[in-house]
């Protein structure tokens, strides 16, 4: 039994369906009605439906498996195009009608020539299950080790190699934008609201993905397609389906729209300073695709910091922001991360994910982070609070358990700690990322959100295993 909202009733029918209990029963709660009351109104349908006998429906179990045929469809070019453009309208909370196998844009027709084409890009078979390569634990914590078959979510359902490539058939990717489509497909998890894939390592050149100027921007093939394959293969191959199975957020994320695909400039690292790939365990030599789910985006931090009051800052000290760091008159480098540290966790928790134009990551090389590690422990460092303005915070109530928890630093109950005891709203320093791209022009991004997993915990995928 069930206690949901009647809004995302279509999203929990999907979710049991998946489980093997399509018909579990459902008590619908209030979203505005404050808690006693609320409870009031939905206890006595609770009681009823823990203690009342199941019916022969809801007794029957089972998973729906989507139908097994290789081809799709059948029929002139006209007709396949119509087919794959087909819609449903999906109820609310969605209440619009949403394209059943592609993003909403036309797509490359996948007929048996150009999937035989795309399947040259790999060596791996074309019937060959998408398999975990190395051991580690989903988003949940969850045990997967190598060689165990992929779930794409949120169905999870299982795919094949030939599936993939199907998929990058219609996005438009070529054979050699293969290995990393699969190397993101092995994540199995492509269906959030905000899916961003960072690729890094040589093939970023091999396969000429736009790091510089304009790298968000559209126009750059392998970008494009390649981010707009994983939301294929979320919708075709994880049955992500908005307003039923895919409701993260209530406005989902721009970075969906089409697919986000970004790549590091290794090439403008600063000397010392280690790219993704080595970062997330892999050799300066080997690829790799990283999954990320930010949960918002800022330019220049979300305020101020024109690029001509940044030169002025690094070039003679002068300027608001030289004034703010008390560094007026007094030439750079300076960590221009000190102007924006009491802004970054003003009003959320958690990590950070910080893409820095090539020369602004020089300019902290020189001032003394002569390691990005450095970078992300000076930032861990600026993110602690005391404990009584902690406690005013959103997130501390779930994340400590109702305060009912133990504080992972000191080991003691949260009750147990006094006012001044100060909390770190980055859980590990190595969750903050540093991404280095972009053009001439002296700007950052921060992404709401970092790397993924708290000491390094493998959220990337080799792209070599799958060439």
């Amino acid at each position: 039994m069930l206690v949901t909202f009647d809004d995302v009733a279509d999203m929990n029918r999907e979710t049991a369906r998946e489980s093997g209990t399509p018909n579990i029963r459902m008590v619908y709660a209030s979203r505005i009605t404050p808690g006693p009351a609320d409870v009031d109104a939905f206890i006595e349908a609770t009681l009823e439906a823990l203690t009342s006998p199941l019916t022969e429906e809801e007794k029957r179990g089972g998973k729906w498996s989507p139908k097994a045929s290789r081809v799709l469809v059948e029929g002139t070019l006209d007709e396949c195009e119509t087919f794959f453009q087909q819609t449903r309208h999906v109820p609310p909370p969605l209440d619009a009608p949403i394209a059943i196998y592609t993003d909403g844009f036309p797509v490359r027709l996948p007929t048996e020539e150009r999937v035989k084409e795309m399947l040259t890009g790999t060596s791996h078979k074309a019937d060959e299950l998408i398999v975990a390569q190395f051991d580690r634990k989903d988003a949940r914590g969850n045990e997967i080790k190598a060689g165990d078959a992929i779930r794409f979510q949120p169905l999870k359902r299982t795919a094949t190699v030939e599936q993939v490539a199907i998929n990058a058939v219609m996005a438009g990717c070529k054979p050699e934008h293969l290995p990393v489509v699969l190397a993101m497909a092995e994540s199995g998890t492509l269906n959030g609201d905000n899916v961003l894939i960072v690729v890094s390592g040589p093939v970023v050149k091999e396969i000429g993905m736009n790091t510089g100027n304009g790298f968000l921007d559209p126009g750059n093939p392998a970008n494009s397609t390649i981010g707009r394959a994983g939301q294929l293969i979320a919708i075709n191959l994880g049955g992500a389906v908005p307003g039923v199975n895919r409701m993260h957020a209530s406005m989902g994320g721009p970075f969906n729209r089409g697919g986000m695909c970004i790549a590091e400039n290794a090439d403008a690292l600063p000397e010392g300073w280690r790219g993704m790939n080595e970062e997330m365990g892999f050799e300066k030599n080997e690829s790799i695709a990283m999954i990320f789910g930010p949960s918002g985006i800022q330019t220049n931090f979300g305020g101020q910091h024109s690029p001509g009051g940044y030169r002025a800052l690094q070039k003679s000290g002068h300027g608001g922001m030289a004034r703010r760091m008390d560094v007026k008159g007094i030439p750079g480098p300076h960590n221009f991360l000190e102007f924006h540290a009491f802004s970054l966790w003003a009003n959320r928790e958690g990590a950070y994910t910080f893409i820095i134009v090539p020369e602004m990551a020089k300019h902290l090389h020189d001032y003394g982070f002569k390691d990005k590690k450095d970078v992300y422990e000076w930032l861990w460092k600026k993110s602690f609070i005391p404990l009584k303005d902690y406690r005013n915070r959103s997130w501390p109530d779930l994340i400590t358990n109702g305060w009912m928890g133990i504080e992972k630093t000191s080991g003691k109950h949260w009750k147990e700690l006094p006012d001044d005891y100060m909390v770190p709203l980055v859980a590990d320093p190595f969750d903050n990322c540093i991404l280095i791209a972009g053009g001439p022009e002296e700007v950052i991004l921060t992404l709401s959100g970092g790397r993924g997993g708290g000491g390094g915990t493998p959220h990337a995928f080799g792209v070599d295993a799958w060439r």
